[in-house]
């Protein structure tokens, strides 16, 4: 293990070090291993003095209750956390701003996928100060809009049959076309796990719902319900795999274990 990660890892966190983000930008498919990533490079980054955090998006969601009352104001689907729309942007704006000019304190948003929900406040971890570098991590995290015109056509039986006028896809496509790019404006440097397809996302997700169900969590998915769940994130993970790559400063394949393969750098520009 110290050698894979000798090979893996330390370059990546030894480009880090003399790049030096504020706001590093790690994105991947769900079940991907973000979090793992983002935890070794904290790890790596901390013995060498750095004090670093980790966000992910997923600690933006809105409350339960918050997602409900969307669901009937705009979309039912909107109830299902995941999507653009479904993120506490005001709160992550402001975590942003902080790390990069703020003084003081600041706790971290915590959400519990095993309730569906926000953790209370107590439950948060507080920050003394702001950070050396934030890791954002998220399934969408620097992710761009659909073209107009590839909205049309379903691309599931969840939009074929709940989302038949594209109502919700054109609201998603909205949302991150406009308040999530000035979210995202604010990374330094971006990551991206790139899955060799979106066939694999099933399985890896799969065993995320496993180690919550070994956890006790009362919101934890069975298999159908799983297959509706991603559905959800289909049309964007697809549009992800085909344009994150361009924008990466580093993307580092994935072999259909998980298993990365060597980082891919962006050539300096000419």
């Amino acid at each position: 293990m110290a050698d894979y990660r000798d090979r893996f890892y330390q370059p990546l966190a030894d480009w880090l070090l003399q790049r030096r983000p504020t706001i590093l930008g790690v994105q991947g498919t769900q079940g991907s291993g973000k979090s793992t990533l983002a935890e070794v490079l904290k790890w790596h980054l901390e013995q060498q003095g750095l004090s670093v955090a980790i966000l992910s998006i997923d600690d933006l969601y809105l409350p339960l209750a918050e997602r409900q009352r969307l669901a009937k104001q705009r979309n039912p689907l909107l109830a299902t956390r995941g999507v653009p729309g479904t993120h506490d942007l005001a709160l992550g704006e402001t975590l942003l701003h902080w790390v990069r000019h703020g003084v003081g304190a600041k706790a971290l948003p915590r959400f519990d996928k095993s309730r569906d929900d926000r953790r209370a406040m107590s439950e948060w971890p507080v920050l003394g100060s702001p950070p050396d570098m934030l890791i954002f991590e998220g399934w969408c995290v620097a992710m761009t809009a659909q073209p107009e015109a590839e909205l049309d056509e379903p691309i599931n039986a969840l939009e074929r049959d709940e989302d038949p006028d594209g109502d919700w896809r054109r609201y998603v496509n909205d949302q991150l076309a406009g308040p999530y790019q000035h979210l995202f404006a604010a990374l330094d440097a971006l990551i991206v796990l790139k899955a060799p397809g979106f066939e694999q996302v099933f399985d890896w997700r799969r065993r995320q719902e496993e180690a919550l169900r070994g956890r006790g969590g009362s919101g934890v998915m069975d298999d159908n319900q799983l297959r509706r769940f991603i559905q959800h994130y289909e049309r964007l993970t697809r549009h992800g795999l085909t344009t994150l790559g361009e924008q990466a400063d580093v993307v580092v394949p994935l072999d259909d274990q998980q298993r990365p393969g060597a980082p891919r750098w962006k050539e300096p520009a000419k």
